[in-house]
């Protein structure tokens, strides 16, 4: 039974999350509040993995996702989810697209879906941050402690990195995977 959930859950999150893997963070992040298959912290866990794997995010969030729920199986219905609905989409679309691809109508539609999708990816970004570096439970009795001055100064010197070298991702999150380490290695010690 818990195969058959997760597989609709990450085949609701593929029909809907229009834009691409960013787009179904908000959906992964109701998906983990509705059934708690993961926590919050987990989600955060889940997008540094899935950022930092080759392939796209959204199908390295399924699995990851549905391994944490239901191990190797779970990884696999979770996975077949999430692109069942694009599969459907595609090949209904395909049938229909040479009729309808100068179609007003059709432009219409898809003139509406990309501030739809921005909007989806932008709210993802805006959880992630919030969720990293910011403790909302403590703005109102400690301010001061509410922010992770770590991760703020961390980005802020990533986004200074960029500006000035503009060198391949993969560098940046490696830099950012190992300060991290370095980071959680003294909290440990200290």
């Amino acid at each position: 039974m818990i195969l058959f959930r997760l597989y609709f859950e990450f085949f609701k999150a593929g029909l809907f999350a229009i834009g691409g893997g960013l787009a179904t963070l908000p959906f992964l992040q109701q998906i983990g509040q509705s059934t708690g298959w993961f926590t919050q912290q987990d989600l955060m866990d889940l997008i540094a993995v899935s950022e930092s794997t080759p392939g796209p995010i959204g199908i390295n969030a399924a699995t990851y996702a549905g391994f944490h729920a239901w191990g190797v199986a779970g990884g696999v219905v979770a996975t077949l989810g999430l692109i069942s609905p694009s599969i459907l989409v595609i090949l209904l679309v395909s049938k229909v697209l040479e009729k309808f691809k100068e179609s007003d109508l059709v432009q219409y539609i898809f003139y509406g879906l990309r501030p739809a999708s921005t909007g989806l990816i932008a709210a993802a970004g805006f959880s992630v941050v919030l969720a990293t570096l910011v403790d909302v439970t403590e703005l109102t009795t400690a301010p001061a402690r509410a922010f992770n001055w770590f991760g703020i100064l961390l980005a802020a010197v990533l986004y200074q990195a960029i500006k000035k070298w503009n060198k391949h991702p993969v560098i940046y999150i490696a830099a950012s995977a190992l300060i991290g380490i370095g980071a959680g290695y003294l909290h440990i010690l200290g």
